[in-house]
């Protein structure tokens, strides 16, 4: 995927994680409700990708606007994508009542996506030419242009295309792709497109430029830390990581740049983080201290096991050794938000911290005197032995504490709602 990773110029520096995402059934995203969507479609056999695209994009709750070439016509029909997407497909610059539709698609959209864009294609981008309503609304337009290239055997290497790529890119042309694999000829190469999920998941990237944290660097840590007894056994909670997981897409779609120290999680990574992947709490407390040094905020979101085994065996403990089981005796592991505060103290970085509390009982009191003594802005509370507000779950529901009383006392929602209110919180803080 090394090819997907270069070719994002609109996020340097960033490594992209590059993992399968999870789209098992698609809810409405807030960062893509209403936006408009220009979906250009040219002639590859990669159309049908972009079916599931427009379709993917309809459902996150964008407007989605399909131009076919006529190529493209070859390969699918405008029908189909005005069943998915809902609206009209246009294609003929010469319809009358299109003959000035690139102007109002160009000017309105908030990004135009170019999925599959032929080896022609990017030649006619690169060269400006206006010969049909994809490179005319191309030209038109004021948003910014990402373009998921698609081509057989050669053709994306040939000295032709790089130039034409290079050419696009130094003009503020974004790359989504593509990637090595089977061609539609049974040659084997790099001109693939990328799939739509991954897509999915740059256009958040692009539409999230600009967002309540651009140009801020945040710091979400995740997941479980293990204790090992040995090399196969070891101590752990129930914590399966898609709290801090929510929180981390949260920020990315708010435009901040985002480290994610997560331990064993049971989902994919979301697209575009700095992962750091650890399994020990001293692992996860190195990690991120190092990640805070320059960070705007931190939202600590991890179960971090507080207790670790005084000694641990480097060989598998035999069931037969009982005298080793009765033996064993448990050790307090590091507190990384008291690190944290201490380091913070000196340098003055998190600017923003934020905490959770899981919680059994009096989660409020526990809550307010964890915030207290370790020096958070807001800390999020939740009792796990209410119903859907626990480990492995979807839902949530949590107590934001501040120094000043209660923030918000958010009712039952889900994960992704409660990141979402989460990271406009602690973005109002920093101002």
């Amino acid at each position: 995927m090394n090819a997907l990773v270069d070719s994002l110029p609109f996020m340097p520096g960033v490594y992209i994680c590059t993992r399968s995402v999870k789209l098992s059934h698609m809810e409405p995203i807030t960062l893509l409700k209403d936006k408009k969507i220009v979906l250009g479609i040219t002639g590859s056999i990669a159309c049908y990708k972009a079916v599931d695209l427009a379709s993917k994009l309809t459902q996150a709750g964008a407007q989605v606007d399909v131009i076919l070439t006529e190529s493209a016509r070859q390969f699918v029909s405008p029908l189909t994508f005005r069943s998915v997407t809902g609206r009209p497909v246009f294609s003929n610059m010469w319809q009358l009542d299109e003959h000035v539709r690139h102007v109002g698609l160009g000017e309105t959209a908030d990004l135009l996506l170019i999925a599959p864009a032929t080896a022609n294609t990017l030649a006619k981008l690169a060269h400006g030419f206006a010969d049909n309503l994809l490179t005319v609304t191309a030209l038109a337009a004021r948003c910014p242009v990402l373009v998921a290239p698609a081509m057989d055997g050669g053709m994306y290497v040939h000295a032709s295309t790089q130039a034409n790529v290079k050419l696009l890119q130094e003009r503020g042309v974004s790359f989504a792709g593509p990637v090595a694999g089977r061609m539609a000829s049974g040659l084997e190469g790099l001109g693939r497109m990328i799939e739509p999920a991954e897509l999915l998941a740059l256009v958040r990237l692009q539409i999230a430029r600009g967002g309540l944290l651009a140009g801020r660097h945040v710091v979400v840590s995740t997941g479980p830390t293990r204790e090992p007894l040995d090399p196969v056994r070891f101590i752990s909670n129930r914590s399966t990581g898609k709290q801090g997981l929510a929180v981390a897409q949260a920020a990315l779609d708010a435009g901040a740049r985002v480290t994610l120290v997560h331990g064993p999680v049971s989902e994919p990574l979301p697209l575009g983080v700095t992962a750091v992947s650890v399994q020990t709490t001293q692992e996860m407390a190195d990690a991120v201290l190092e990640a805070v040094a320059d960070a705007d905020a931190l939202f600590m979101v991890a179960a971090v096991a507080d207790f670790r085994p005084e000694t641990s065996s480097e060989r598998k403990i035999k069931k037969t050794d009982q005298t080793w089981g009765r033996a064993i005796g448990l050790e307090v592991t590091l507190d990384i938000l008291s690190a944290v505060k201490e380091q913070r103290e000196k340098s003055g970085f998190p600017r923003v911290s934020l905490g959770f509390a899981a919680e059994t009982h009096d989660a409020f009191d526990y809550g307010r005197e964890k915030l207290l003594r370790k020096g958070l802005n807001f800390i999020a509370v939740n009792d796990v032995l209410l119903d859907g507000a626990g480990f492995a779950v979807d839902t949530n529901q949590v107590l934001l504490l501040s120094s000043a009383g209660v923030v918000e006392e958010m009712p039952l929602m889900s994960k992704t709602a409660v990141a979402e209110r989460l990271v406009f919180h602690v973005s109002k803080a920093l101002g």
